[in-house]
């Protein structure tokens, strides 16, 4: 069943203000509510990092929608702690909660002091986690010895119905290995043919029939000026390249490299537009590439006006089609 959700960013704004867009968002007709999982947000202007896990038990039941977040365990999170808090989650709220796996970045997870990874070895630690938090989840006794430690840990509030634990990609490479032991994927919104390579990597490898969550980056305001302005300002320290994002570990390091951006830069890589049509167009041709679930982040600060007039023009449309 096809989903459009509503994206919480947590790096941008305090969870107050979240938990009342998200209902709005359900109001409004989006389908599920999608979050971040920061430590620190990405720029000295945004300054919120709510946490995810305490703020999803409260919107979840201020809403009945479904939830998800990415969540990068191994480093800031030890991996029974997620499943405990997801099983947590899922035991009060059955069915309505995906969680998607990565290997993070380090500007979250440098808090603990440790060393941060290579990403060969951060991809064998998130590996060893999802085993360790699928066991979990179904109610084993784990104990584990490798990149992470676990002893003879068990879960005794377990979920209610199974969980979808989805990998989160950015290349086709990635994709392609988290095709092998993910229930789904998830990745984020770029030019066409670029989403189509890593569409194709991870069908082609394992992800054949699982379902697909992409999260779009969009600018949506009452001009295009004030869109593009805004995302700039918002959002272009996110469009560094992937492993610049992985690897620095300030605010201070990505506003210092986040001045290389340039407005053009911001057309290139964020749909932005103050015209609703072309948001529906841009994303016919997401679900034209067979992402059944759409997560819709308006990275500027005009939350409002962009819930409700997706609400009122986007999301009928997508519904139509």
């Amino acid at each position: 069943m096809q989903t459009i959700a509503y994206h919480a960013s947590h790096e941008q704004f305090s969870p107050s203000d979240l938990l009342y867009w998200a209902k709005l968002a359900e109001q409004s007709g989006f389908t599920a509510i999608h979050c971040s999982d920061h430590f620190h947000p990405w720029s000295a202007i945004q300054q919120h990092s709510g946490y995810s896990f305490a703020w999803l038990g409260a919107a979840m039941q201020a809403t009945s929608l479904p939830f998800g977040l990415v969540c990068a365990p191994g480093q800031r999170y030890h991996p029974a702690v997620v499943a405990q808090a997801i099983a947590t989650l899922t035991s009060m709220f059955p069915e309505r909660l995906w969680v998607a796996l990565g290997s993070g970045e380090n500007i979250n997870e440098h808090i603990t002091g440790d060393i941060w990874p290579t990403k060969k070895c951060r991809n064998q630690r998130l590996a060893e986690c999802v085993a360790v938090i699928r066991e979990l989840l179904a109610g084993k006794k784990v104990s584990h010895e490798g990149s992470i430690r676990v002893d003879k840990a068990r879960l005794n509030t377990l979920p209610k119905k199974p969980v979808s634990l989805l990998g989160a990609a950015v290349s086709a490479e990635t994709a392609a290995w988290a095709a092998t032991w993910a229930d789904g994927l998830i990745t984020i919104s770029r030019p066409y043919e670029e989403l189509k390579e890593v569409v194709a990597a991870f069908r082609e490898n394992g992800g054949e029939g699982k379902p697909m969550f992409l999260k779009v980056q969009l600018s949506y305001a009452a001009s295009n000026e004030l869109a593009l302005v805004n995302a700039y300002e918002q959002w272009k320290n996110n469009l560094l390249k992937p492993t610049q994002l992985s690897d620095v570990a300030t605010v201070e390091e990505f506003d210092a490299l986040g001045a290389s951006i340039t407005m053009d830069d911001v057309l290139a890589k964020i749909r932005v537009s103050s015209s609703w049509q072309d948001h529906v167009e841009w994303l016919n041709q997401d679900l034209s590439l067979g992402f059944e679930h759409l997560i819709l982040h308006n990275v500027n600060i005009y939350q409002e006006e962009f819930i409700s007039d997706f609400g009122k023009f986007v999301l009928p449309e997508l519904r139509s089609n």
